[in-house]
């Protein structure tokens, strides 16, 4: 059973940053991709980033040119890096592993942005 452990998400004003972290019990590598999706209240879950096992990364066209999505193979561990935040960014973020024919989810790190 695959366990994905999010972390570092909190309260920050707008305009700054946070680092979220996602650590797998296995290896992240047996993985075809990771990613983070986030879902605000009253809103469905979207795609924020993705990271397939070679390296190639997506991004939501609300987190291109301010988030960076990465992964430490030797770490297990997923992160995203979220610049420049606004408060349309405040949403419960997820981590996803994809394991085919499944998937398998974290339990969420809130995000909040406020001043």
């Amino acid at each position: 059973q695959v366990q994905l452990v999010e972390s570092g998400g909190g309260l920050v004003q707008p305009g700054g940053s946070l680092r979220l972290s996602c650590a797998a019990s296995g290896s992240i590598f047996s993985f075809n991709g990771m990613g983070w999706y986030r879902q605000a209240p009253g809103k469905e879950r979207e795609l924020v980033a993705r990271i397939d096992r070679g390296g190639s990364t997506i991004y939501a066209v609300s987190a291109k040119g301010r988030f960076t999505i990465s992964r430490d193979n030797a770490k297990n561990t997923v992160y995203l890096q979220m610049n420049s935040l606004k408060p349309e960014d405040t949403a419960v973020y997820y981590c996803n592993a994809e394991l085919p024919p499944g998937a398998y989810w974290g339990q969420g790190t809130q995000v909040t942005v406020s001043s």
